[in-house]
């Protein structure tokens, strides 16, 4: 019998015990922050994600409850190159350890290589979903190959072009070393 999970909220302990699987897809409109970096149309953009529950043992031997996820959707962002729209695929893939409480997550998060969440009954999911493509968006969006050529030179009204014929001042100093 499968069990159907809620993304809102769901019990994380529960979902490890059971080792879960969560997938689903829902549109960009549900993702408030994620939203608001897109620049082009949000009809027909999709969240998808996937979360996978098990339980591990710790180092004393305690089972602990884990969480895979991974997540994929696709932004319409400005190409720092050209400034023009660009379509941006953005991906993250993670597991994270649940452990008891806040302190305890502050204390083993700073000593371990995987992230360390606090453990609880009714976990937003999907926060933690939009958190990770939030921080998975490149610092400099931009085209592979712009479909526009880009204009890599600027020139001042003022700027004087000096001719490349004009004289080494230091072919003086050359002569001299002879």
């Amino acid at each position: 019998m499968k069990h159907e999970y809620s993304p809102r909220s769901l019990s994380i302990k529960a979902f490890a015990q059971a080792a879960g699987d969560l997938e689903s897809s829902l549109p960009l409109s549900d993702f408030e922050r994620l939203r608001e970096e897109s620049l082009g149309p949000i009809e027909g953009v999709m969240v998808e994600f996937a979360a996978q529950g098990e339980m591990q043992e710790d180092a004393a031997g305690q089972d602990e409850p884990w969480v895979h996820l991974s997540g994929t959707t696709t932004l319409t962002m400005t190409c720092q190159r050209c400034l023009g729209p660009v379509a941006v695929d953005i991906e993250f893939e993670r597991s994270f350890r649940f452990v008891a409480n806040e302190a305890l997550a502050e204390v083993e998060d700073e000593e371990s290589e995987e992230d360390v969440l606090v453990m609880s009954r009714e976990f937003n999911l999907l926060e933690l979903v939009e958190d990770e493509l939030l921080m998975s968006i490149p610092a400099v969006p931009k085209h592979e190959e712009c479909p526009t050529s880009v204009k890599l030179a600027a020139a001042d009204a003022d700027f004087v072009d000096v001719p490349a014929d004009k004289p080494n001042p230091f072919a003086v100093l050359q002569q001299l070393k002879k």
